[in-house]
């Protein structure tokens, strides 16, 4: 959302009035400009897959897709909705820790790579694979030795329930020969998440490949396809800064091309997902109640962390704001600190400390939680006293679409079974 009340050429008072709060708006315009602006600058042999967990809206996964987006899924569900929002089978993949057989089977059944995390889960997909007669193409996850610095989180280079650790990949002996069932196909791995500086997305990727070159080598297995993971940031905090685009293909593609140029058949993929959509989502709450308390002032709005659990902070045991401002009108009052909560019972439901919005604020006006079109909903809980989803919206071509109903009482009760119990 730019700095104008207005999302595209839709005002925001618009979009509350239509839709109600709390409502997440994501931006279309703003999430084609970051595929786009990232897809015109990188190596043309990258293929660029959305990682369907930073926001698993249908509609958003279509958008990226008409865009050239392939889909990397973690769930049966992610899986249907990328086949629904059409994705092919062949630019999706499926990973994850704990793939259930369901999960296995669907992707077996649908020609799907399947990206293995451990060799319990590798004498899985060869028993299913064989039971279906069939054979599965599966890419190895790898939990590397080394880990880089620079993440949010880190996700290799210590024990982890992700991926094989490469000492015991290297001492492995022959995978393919123990599991007739199974074509492996090349490897991934995935450092860690919330990357902001182009120096370490380069050394990532350049250890990555390398990682997949030895074992490829030692293990006998075609280098079909390398996932190099991604992690790619979003600047939420005071003193971050985003990625210069510019500058983060500069020192990648010498990177992909002299591995290309090594190898050019193989499929180079990199998973991306807060960078795709982060930016676009604004989440709006209206303000019900403003009150002080002990020399603070607290405002009092109809959503929460049940909504944004990221919010509280991510990665930081301290609480860290994301970007908000009003929404409805302009102000000319003075900013002073604000608390702004949500309607939980508990203290914990604090979307906003000490956050500088206008002294005249007031019983409905509305709040934004901007680059909030990551980890929002889906990754909260939304269920909390009850409240469920909000509704989603986006707009797209000078249009607000609705893609996700709020959720209301009957439909937070229909999955919920009464007894008699007089």
């Amino acid at each position: 959302m730019s700095e104008s009340t207005s999302v595209g050429t839709v005002a925001v008072t618009e979009l509350v009035e239509r839709f109600g709060t709390p409502l997440y708006v994501y931006d279309g315009a703003r999430i084609t400009d970051q595929f786009r602006g990232l897809r015109e600058r990188l190596h043309p042999a990258v293929e660029m897959f959305y990682s369907l967990k930073a926001n698993p809206n249908i509609s958003v996964c279509a958008l990226l897709h008409s865009l050239g987006a392939r889909a990397e899924v973690s769930s049966l569900t992610e899986l249907v909705t990328a086949q629904r929002a059409g994705v092919p089978a062949e630019q999706i993949m499926f990973l994850g820790p704990g793939k259930s057989r369901d999960e296995i089977t669907s992707c077996l059944k649908e020609e799907i790579t399947v990206i293995c995390e451990s060799f319990g889960e590798l004498a899985l997909i060869d028993e299913v694979a064989a039971q279906l007669g069939t054979t599965a193409r599966v890419v190895l996850r790898v939990n590397p030795s080394f880990a880089v610095k620079g993440s949010g989180l880190t996700m290799g280079g210590k024990p982890r329930q992700f991926g094989i650790d490469e000492a015991a990949l290297l001492a492995a002996g022959d995978l393919t020969g123990r599991h007739a069932s199974v074509r492996l196909c090349g490897f991934q791995a995935y450092l860690g998440t919330r990357f902001l500086s182009e120096e370490v997305v380069a050394e990532n990727t350049a250890r990555i490949l390398d990682l997949a070159e030895r074992l490829g080598r030692h293990l006998g297995v075609p280098l079909e396809i390398v996932d190099v993971g991604g992690g790619l940031g979003v600047a939420y905090f005071p003193g971050e800064r985003d990625l210069d685009v510019a500058e983060l293909a500069e020192r990648l593609n010498p990177v992909f091309a002299a591995f290309h140029q090594r190898h050019p058949a193989t499929r180079l993929v990199m998973e991306l997902g807060r960078y795709l959509v982060g930016h676009s989502g604004t989440y709006a709450v209206r303000v019900r109640y403003v009150k002080d308390s002990m020399g603070e002032r607290f405002a009092v709005a109809d959503g929460g962390t049940n909504h944004h659990m990221a919010a509280v902070g991510i990665g930081s045991f301290i609480k860290r704001n994301f970007p908000m401002r009003l929404l409805n009108r302009v102000s000319t009052a003075e900013a002073v600190k604000w608390n702004v909560t949500g309607p939980l019972c508990t203290p914990n439901d604090t979307i906003g400390k000490a956050v500088d919005l206008p002294a005249d604020l007031a019983p409905g006006d509305v709040v934004g939680v901007e680059r909030s079109g990551a980890y929002g909903p889906t990754a909260s809980p939304v269920h909390f006293l009850s409240h469920g989803y909000p509704a989603e919206v986006l707009v797209h071509d000078g249009q607000a679409r609705l893609v996700r109903s709020r959720d209301d009482v009957d439909s937070m009760l229909a999955a919920q079974i009464l007894h008699d119990f007089r």
